[in-house]
């Protein structure tokens, strides 16, 4: 280490050229990749899941106020898929493989897929689902910590839309 507590560049250029097969895992990656591969398809899961219920909902909201909370629900769905791609593609960067199993999405996965029968339930067990994604990334956030600030981040940008969409959500279910 220099002065600045940087490594010296032929260390970095050294380095880098070791287990290169490991694409973006370098030797300075302090986290458990073979856990956060783990929290990560767990999260893919809850994504999907979420996405699956939303696309159900936007179907099939119907009465007065279903206009409003069928945009959302859609909206919803949209923004969730692209949380599923975000993990899907950092798994793949860590050496790991999504998983897209069917038959493991609702085992897996932190929310679960309750269809509501009513608009009013449709929006209440969407709600309770983004207050579980809410908090289950916010502890993974702290997991993580400072060991791997790339998935740090994105868990930190889907934690933000998630906290929108619980508002949305309240929102809504309050007017109804």
């Amino acid at each position: 280490m220099t002065e600045a507590n940087l490594t010296d560049v032929a260390t970095l250029r050294s380095r880098a050229r070791q287990n290169v097969e490991n694409g973006a895992v370098t030797e300075g990656y302090d986290a458990d990749r073979e856990e956060i591969i783990r929290l990560l398809n767990a999260s893919l899961a809850t994504e999907l899941v979420c996405v699956l219920r939303y696309k159900r909902h936007y179907f099939m909201a119907s009465g007065i106020k279903a206009a409003v909370a069928a945009q959302e629900f859609l909206e919803h769905a949209t923004q969730e898929a692209e949380h599923a791609d975000k993990l899907a593609e950092r798994i793949v960067q860590l050496g790991g493989e999504p998983e897209f199993n069917p038959d493991l999405l609702s085992k897996n996965s932190h929310a679960q897929y309750v269809a509501g029968n009513t608009l009013k339930e449709m929006v209440y067990e969407d709600l309770v689902a983004e207050r579980i994604a809410v908090d289950s990334y916010r502890e993974i956030i702290q997991y993580i910590g400072d060991k791997d600030p790339t998935t740090r981040r994105i868990f930190e940008d889907i934690l933000a839309q998630e906290e929108e969409h619980a508002d949305d959500m309240a929102d809504i279910l309050e007017s109804l």
